[in-house]
């Protein structure tokens, strides 16, 4: 059996009309060289949503959650993933962290955890990828913690997104 990857080309015009960042000339992924870019202070912020049931909230208020404390394991795990970004995404440049910090809060009201991370450094590429990282670890944290108490169709993931950046080249970003 041949376990051969198919060869994929892309037209030179093309290329040069999308600037692909992240492809080299051989149309194969490589990572972008920021050896020649300035250091500047760098902040990303993203936020997210796990949206459960009342049985799950009651359980995370009362702290009654046979794995534990919910919200404090998924701020240490979303802590840790910001640390690790460039293990799990394959193009991200490995960071030196100045900060980071996951905030995670019960609304009771409307059954859901809102997640917020900052993610802070001083180098020569952004920090978003590690803030919405933060998120989604923190995030699957939390149905993994729960996901005993209830059908898995009772927990959905959503609204996971950059809320701002600033620092770097491209300017600064303030999600409305």
């Amino acid at each position: 059996m041949d376990h051969a990857r198919p060869q994929f080309t892309i037209d030179a015009s093309i290329r040069a009309f999308s600037s692909l960042s992240h492809v080299d000339q051989s149309g194969k992924a490589s990572m972008v060289d920021v050896g020649s870019k300035n250091e500047t202070k760098r902040i990303a912020i993203a936020r997210g949503i796990v949206q459960v049931n009342s049985v799950i909230s009651k359980l995370i208020a009362e702290n009654n959650v046979k794995k534990g404390d919910v919200l404090s394991v998924a701020q240490l795990a979303g802590i840790m993933a910001a640390k690790r970004t460039s293990d799990l995404i394959p193009l991200c440049h490995p960071l030196s962290l100045s900060y980071a910090n996951v905030l995670l809060c019960l609304n009771e009201e409307l059954h859901r955890i809102e997640i917020t991370a900052e993610v802070r450094c001083t180098g020569k590429t952004g920090v978003e990828m590690e803030a919405l990282t933060a998120v989604s670890v923190a995030a699957l944290t939390i149905y993994d913690m729960c996901k005993y108490a209830v059908s898995p169709k009772s927990m959905k993931i959503t609204d996971i997104e950059l809320v701002s950046k600033t620092g770097g080249t491209k300017g600064d970003f303030l999600r409305n």
